[in-house]
Parts: C-alpha cells; structure tokens; sequence
C-alpha cells in the first residue's frame, strides 16, 4: 500500500541508497523514460530525459538510456511531458462531500498529489473530535494530506449562530503538537476581528506563530490589506481581482489563485492573475487552488484545469505548473519533498500530453493512473482500504419533527428587510421594502417581489432556534431545496415556496442523519445523502458525482439562479451584506441582528 505520511528529511538509510543509484551503483526500482522532463526549478521543459526512481523517490534526473543495468523495471513514456505532481494549497475536502479516501480518487485522476485542507467544516459539527476524524481518514488516503488547522470555530460568536464546535486557543496549541500533519493555520475568516484586534482571534494567531507555523487567510475588501497582513496572515485565496491580488503581493502575503468552474464565483483567477500580467508582478509568491469543488467539478475541474487556465492567460506551461506545484511546496516550505523533479524529492510524477492534460500519476512512484483511469492498485485501495468513520460521526442531525418552517404573516403595515442575491458573485445584497396587508395579499406580495422563504434550523439539539428571512431572485417558484451544509455552522438551510414541501425536506434531512434534498409537490426529486458529519456521503468519489449530477440538474430545473453551493453559504455570516442564521437575520460587517418584519 503506498504511504502518504513520509520523513523531513529523508531517513539516513534512505539517502544513502538514493546516492548508491544516483551514482550508478545501485539499479533503481523504476525507470521512467522516453519523454521531456518539465522542470519548475529552472522553468524549463527539458528534452529526453528519464527518472530514476528508489524507495518512492527520485534519485537522479538523466539523459534517456543512461541506465545500464539489466533487471530494471523500465515503463516507457512514449512521448509526452513528465512533470512533478500538483500542490493544492488551498482546499475544503467537505465540500465535495465526501471522504478524504474518496477524495484521492479524483485527486490522482487530475494529476494532484499533495493537498493542504481546511476541514473547518467538520470542526464546526463536531469540533477537535470531527478534525482528529478527518486527520485518521487523511492517513488512509492514497495522497498526501495536510491540514491547515481550523482557525475560526465557529465562524462567528454565539450571538451570531448556534455551533457544534468551539476550537479555543488552548485546543489548537494542543492539536499542533499532536498531529505533525498540522502544517498551518487554516484561513483566518473572521478577518474583521483580525483587523480590529479581536484577543481571541489574535490568541488562536499566536498559536501558530509561535510555532513558527505560517497563518493563511480570508479577505474582502481593499481597506483590510494592511492590518491583516500586519497580524501575520501570509496568503489568501480571495484575492477576486486585479488591484487587490497586487495589494497582497506588495504587502507580503501569497495569493492562491482559485479557479473553478467558469459559471461560478471561484473562479476569480482569470482578474486576479492581471496583477501578473498586465501589472508587471512577479509569479514567484502565486499559487493556484481550488477551495471548494463539488463532486463532480472535481474530475472536470481540477488543479490541472486550473493550472491550465494560467496559461490561458498568458503565461507559459513552465510557469503555470510551477505555480501549481513548486510554489506552493515553498509557501509551506515543503520545496525539498515535493513540487519539483529534484533528486531526493518523493516520486510523485504526472505524464501529460501535448494539451498538458494529464495521463498518467505515480504516486511515491507507483503508478495509480494510467491513460487517464483508475489503476489497479488505487483501484484496490479506493474499494478495500478506506477509513470508517466512529458511529458518532452518524449522529449529529438532531432537531424537533413538525416545526414551522415560513413565518407569521405580518397583520400590520410593515418594513421587511429582505436578502437580495446578486449574480455572479456571493455577496447578498440588503433590500428592504414595505408590506401593507389591507392592500395586498401575502401571495401577491412574495411573487411581485421575486420571493421565497428561506429558513434556517438550529440542528444541535442545543437551543431549538429557527431563524426566517426571505430570499430575492432565487428563482424558486415550486417546491422546497434544503442543506445541512449551511456555512459555516452547518445548520440546515432551505428555500421553498410552501411549508408542506419544505416539511418533507425538513424531515428527510433528519431521516438520513444530513444530505441536499430537492421536493416537488411532496416528491423527493433528487438528493444526495450525507450521513458523516451531516456533511459527507460514505460512497466512493465517482459515485457522489454521479448523485449529485442529478442533484444539480433538479436543482437547475427548478430555476434556482444560485448553486448549491452558494446556497450553503446563505448563513456564512463573515459575507456582507446580509446573511440569515438560527438567530435571524444578521447584518454584515457590523455583526447587527434585525428583525425580518420592523414596525408591525
């Protein structure tokens, strides 16, 4: 079974037999030949090349038909460009709702070998118990997993939502010093508190400095640079365009170029790359990632999708794919293992044809794709050697059956303050407007204005609170949608047009321990179960694709205008500039509740 977890530095036996084949006196374990070599280090596509391969590593780099022993595994390109494996530096596992394990499965097919992940998410359910789970299923994983430690749990403060989680100072301090696959502080979300000197936000910072770990973050807005790079964040992946990405070079912080699938708002990369292109700014501290990814975007749009959009915009292949493997090896100072075909460095090694699309990947230098398929030793691993999460991770969805889901009707004159989405982006717009009973029906009201509920459920069986709003240009005009992915506290989040079909969304959620569900007229049309953490499905990564291909194409039919995945991200109340949480309607950045009817 290939191994995921491997020495900083290299074990002494282990160098020691690399220098014997490097030397030539020792036969490697595998040579790779018969194809370029694109090396990051001096951006470079270099012509007939072949790798020696030892102990799951690379011993040297050499002219084709350097190596005469005899009894030599030799596997033969053919042609093509052999390249280190992708670095993702930035990613949510849960959002793709599935396992670690089974994330490995889409991972290798697009050529990515090393991921760095933030499972704030499961930390949010279930607090150090749900990140020790997801570091267990990370150790499994034919890929090497790193965590970036989970920075702000919950996202807001108490007032703001109900959490499962509450990650302290002193609980992170203790799960740096546990875990060695603990390499970072995960994004920093609460980046107004940041910049306003919150002490807890400040005392989780210190954990990490004083570790010497580095601090990743999260930002919007041009007037945040400087205090927050001044607390010690040193990268963002929400750099959404040109001026800002080159705010943050200037001021010291990595940017994390996300691409995603065009139709979406991750994919800021093709504006804040300018700052490369058109601004004159050095590659030499830009990355690219992906964040977040359904299921199925993760086999179309991977790292080596994105890593190919840099190139799209102008920038060579020898560039882009440093960008996406050797920088970011170097951002967690992981340069000397990974992200680069150096001698000594893990044998994680892509073959890519002349669209720089990938084909094969070694991973510790065995072979786990091959012509772009599963191979069969991944194959094995991917159907026999996964994780199983602790029956406590089944059992997070707890809330009463028949709660009332849509708001009274207001009987008075009244000012409803409204969440107003604004496409393409994520930022909801605050709208109010005015409701008078004695001259329009409620109906009449919610159509001429473009209306659906939208409702949150506390699901910790803590406090029982409902929070409602009304949600603007949705496009829902049938049926009921519901979440227990609402970010970041993961309470259930649904839209509908009746109580009754929101009632039976309500209560499949519950029934399956979590998932998405789309009802129409009292029918479950579509849904894709998520009985981990409320958050994950326990299926393998092709399958969760295929569910939630279905899901999607419900979901389009109903003429929803946000995507799911931006529908979860209705209760993140760190985005301005209304959200809606268990507690109600919450204003954002100045953290204010307000009531859904005012003056009735």
């Amino acid at each position: 079974m290939p191994i995921n977890r491997f020495s900083v530095p290299p074990l002494h036996e282990i160098t020691r037999k690399l220098a014997d084949v490097a030397a030539g006196r020792v036969a490697p374990d595998l040579v790779i030949t018969g194809g370029k070599v694109l090396s990051t280090y001096t951006e470079r596509i270099l012509d007939d090349r072949e790798i020696w391969v030892s102990e799951g590593r690379i011993a040297a780099v050499v002219p084709e038909g350097s190596c005469s022993f005899g009894s030599v595994d030799i596997y033969d390109v053919g042609g093509g460009i052999l390249a280190p494996g992708l670095v993702d530096p930035h990613i949510h596992i849960e959002s793709s709702m599935m396992t670690a394990c089974a994330y490995a499965e889409g991972a290798l097919l697009n050529g990515t070998t090393t991921i760095f992940c933030d499972s704030h998410e499961i930390g949010n359910v279930s607090d150090v118990a749900g990140i020790e789970w997801m570091l267990e299923d990370a150790r499994e994983a034919p890929l090497n997993i790193y965590l970036t430690l989970p920075s702000t749990i919950p996202a807001t403060n108490a007032d703001m939502e109900t959490c499962g989680g509450d990650l302290t100072a002193e609980k992170a301090g203790e799960l740096f010093d546990k875990w060695p696959e603990i390499v970072a502080l995960g994004e920093k979300m609460d980046f107004v508190p940041v910049c306003m000197g919150d002490e807890r936000s400040h005392s989780i910072i210190a954990e990490s400095l004083k570790r010497g770990r580095p601090v990743c973050g999260h930002i919007y807005g041009r007037e945040f640079v400087a205090p927050y790079a001044a607390s010690g964040v040193t990268d963002t992946h929400e750099a959404i365009d040109r001026d800002i990405a080159n705010d943050f070079l200037e001021a010291g912080i990595w940017v994390f170029l996300r691409g995603g699938p065009p139709t979406t708002p991750w994919h800021s990369l093709p504006e804040a790359i300018k700052a490369i292109t058109e601004l004159g700014a050095s590659h030499k501290r830009a990355c690219v990632c992906t964040d977040d990814r359904d299921a199925d975007d993760l086999f179309e749009f991977g790292m080596d999708w994105v890593t190919r959009q840099v190139v799209e915009a102008g920038m060579s292949i020898e560039q882009a794919w440093s960008m996406g493997s050797l920088h970011p090896a170097t951002r967690y100072a992981m340069d000397g293992e990974i992200g680069a075909l150096g001698h000594g460095r893990r044998a994680d090694i892509v073959l890519l044809n002349e669209k720089y699309e990938v084909v094969n990947t070694w991973y510790g230098g065995q072979l786990m794709v091959e012509d772009g398929k599963v191979a069969g030793l991944l194959e094995d691993q991917l159907a026999n050697q996964r994780y199983r999460y602790p029956e406590e991770a089944y059992k997070t969805v707890s809330y009463a059956d028949n709660l009332s889901l849509t708001p009274e009707v207001p009987t008075s004159a009244c000012t409803v303050n409204l969440i107003k989405t604004e496409l393409p982006g994520i930022v909801t717009l605050h709208s109010k407007v005015g409701f008078d009973p004695e001259s329009q029906g409620w109906n009449a009201f919610l159509q001429e204005n473009s209306l659906c509920y939208l409702t949150v459920i506390e699901r910790y069986g803590k406090t029982g609170e409902i929070g409602y709003g009304l949600l603007q240009n949705f496009g829902l005009t049938q049926g009921a949608v519901g979440s227990s992915v609402g970010h970041d506290a993961h309470n259930i989040v649904m839209a509908g047009t009746n109580e009754a079909d929101m009632q039976i969304v309500a209560k499949r959620i519950k029934e399956t321990n979590g998932g998405v569900v789309v009802v129409v007229d009292g029918k479950i049309i579509a849904e894709v179960k998520l009985p981990i953490a409320g958050l994950l499905s326990d299926k393998r990564a092709i399958d969760v694709a295929r569910d939630t291909m279905v899901l999607k194409d419900a979901w389009n039919d109903l003429g929803c205008t946000l995507p799911y995945m931006g529908f979860n991200l209705l209760p993140l109340s760190v985005i301005p500039e209304i959200r809606l949480t268990d507690k109600g309607l919450v204003l954002v950045p100045s953290m204010k509740i307000v009531e859904l009817f005012e003056g009735k």
